[in-house]
């Protein structure tokens, strides 16, 4: 078996702002693929909680009629600009179509500050609490000035300079924004809906009955979802714990195990597809056109559980 640790080690060796493109898509494609997807499906969901955001998404009817394509379009367009840096011409391609998409709605400069935020903490919550290793300094770091990049590139303003600051941010606005709403409950509900739905029943049933236990006592209130039962704390315990000690053991089988496509929505892909396709039907047009893709985006899109 290869030094699991090796990999830690040269990131460590690494400057997590002059190199942290380089250590962002080696914790997300090498160190955790199945661990970030999770923990973005856990920032997508918490985003949910907020009145502003859960409102604009539940007008738009997108997460009630397209849910499974609107996971898709965040998915594929974040790993372009993760596994091709936000400066190349794929990584632009993928920012003007997340550019675009946005821009025809009136959303808050600090609703899209949070919702960044979300994209930086969430993921090494969870790789902190479930994955076979904790985050290391270099790995945060790197996280915070990666998407404080993505961040410039989409208008967005005040990006703080500091992790500790923007951590911050991320906790106070969720302490005084996280609100239960009719819109919050459908929304949150219609992503239950679909994280479930990627597995045949019973399976199905058994991953709804312990989805709820990827959030704290807070988001859970803000869209209206009860805890989950005990027995179902309890599987979902053993199994994320079982999970991890099979991938610090044998990486390349779990990743051959785990994967599966992940953008459904899209025949054919993670091949044959070009970046100007992905996103809602308003930001396609031929002057976007680009090369079609050749194989997944990232290695991090592929990893499901």
């Amino acid at each position: 078996m290869r030094n699991r640790y090796a990999t830690v080690e040269y990131l460590r060796s690494l400057d997590p702002k002059a190199d942290h493109e380089t250590i962002h898509r080696t914790s997300c494609d090498r160190e955790f693929p199945w661990d970030y997807g999770r923990g973005l499906e856990v920032a997508i969901w918490r985003t949910c909680c907020i009145p502003s955001i859960s409102e604009l998404l539940d007008g738009t009817g997108e997460f009630a009629r397209r849910a499974q394509k609107r996971y898709d379009d965040t998915r594929i367009l974040l790993g372009e600009i993760v596994h091709h840096g936000y400066a190349s011409e794929r990584g632009r391609q993928a920012l003007r179509q997340i550019n675009l998409a946005h821009r025809r709605y009136s959303i808050s400069n600090d609703d899209m500050l949070y919702v960044l935020s979300t994209f930086v903490f969430e993921p090494i919550r969870w790789i902190d609490r479930w994955a076979w290793r904790r985050t290391i300094e270099t790995e945060r770091l790197s996280a915070f000035y990666f998407y404080r990049e993505v961040g410039a590139r989409m208008n967005i303003q005040d990006l703080p300079s500091e992790y500790t600051e923007f951590e911050r941010f991320n906790v106070e606005y969720e302490r005084a924004n996280f609100r239960l709403t009719p819109s919050s409950a459908r929304v949150g509900a219609a992503v239950m809906r679909l994280y479930s739905s990627w597995y045949p029943r019973p399976v199905s049933d058994l991953v709804a009955a312990t989805l709820p236990c990827r959030l704290d006592a807070t988001a859970r209130q803000a869209l209206g979802i009860q805890r989950a039962s005990g027995p179902a704390r309890a599987l979902h315990r053993i199994g994320l714990h079982a999970h991890a000690r099979a991938e610090r053991a044998a990486p390349a089988l779990m990743a051959r195990l785990m994967t599966r496509p992940t953008a459904r929505t899209y025949p054919g892909y993670p091949r044959g597809y070009r970046i100007s396709d992905i996103g809602p039907e308003h930001t396609r047009g031929p002057h976007q056109e680009g090369p079609l893709a050749l194989g997944p985006a990232s290695s991090a899109e592929n990893h499901e559980g």
